[in-house]
């Protein structure tokens, strides 16, 4: 059962821990209670197993339709972008390229670029509330697989870090970058280029290690 759940490691010491824990002796109900409460839980058990598949259903059907979208292989080809990634990012910035004139509306509307604020001497950084939170959550997602598979992805995280950002922080700009990147070859039709991307991250990351 371990093995359905996907466990890869320490199976057989869990197993062994497991069933010591259910062979103990332990306090019981009366057995017309216990026998009420096995039925509800195999009740239950059923409600989940119908859940599970009717999710991996779901799951299923949704990549096939994404990977049916022509713009699929280009967001595909993204670091970090699968089918459960790129179709909720599809479905919420839409096909119509001309909703985003540019790239800084796409991220506003994400809410991966900051919002800014001045007023005489006053000046003020933060990041917004009002936006797409469907996006914004499959961004950070997005964000945070990248990592690793992307090196230049990856030095730009390790950058903003080290110049002080905490992790969402720096999550949430480098879905900033992406997802300008994103833009362009959307309207440009041309697939995710890791050295247009981040043409000095690694030097960054050479840096750093030095």
């Amino acid at each position: 059962m371990m093995k359905r759940a996907g466990r890869r490691r320490n199976i057989e010491a869990d197993a062994e821990r497991l069933q010591r824990l259910f062979r103990r002796e332990v306090a019981h109900q009366v057995p017309l209670a216990e026998e009420a409460m096995g039925k509800q839980a195999a009740a239950l058990l059923l409600q989940l197993d119908a859940a599970c598949e009717a999710v991996a259903d779901l799951g299923q059907a949704t990549e096939e339709a994404f990977r049916a979208h022509p713009d699929a292989p280009i967001m595909l080809s993204f670091p970090g972008t699968g089918a459960q990634i790129g179709a909720p990012i599809l479905a919420e910035i839409g096909d119509d390229r001309t909703r985003f004139a540019i790239a800084g509306g796409l991220k506003a509307y994400a809410s991966a670029a900051p919002i800014t604020r001045a007023s005489g001497k006053r000046h003020y950084v933060g990041r917004r509330f009002v936006k797409n939170n469907r996006l914004n959550h499959v961004g950070h997602l997005w964000a945070f697989a990248s990592l690793g598979g992307s090196s230049g992805a990856d030095a730009h995280y390790r950058r903003r870090r080290a110049g002080g950002d905490w992790h969402m922080q720096a999550l949430r700009h480098l879905f900033n970058r992406m997802l300008g990147q994103l833009h362009h070859c959307l309207l440009a039709r041309v697939p995710f280029d890791e050295a247009i991307a981040f043409p000095s991250e690694p030097q960054a990351a050479v840096t750093a290690t030095a």
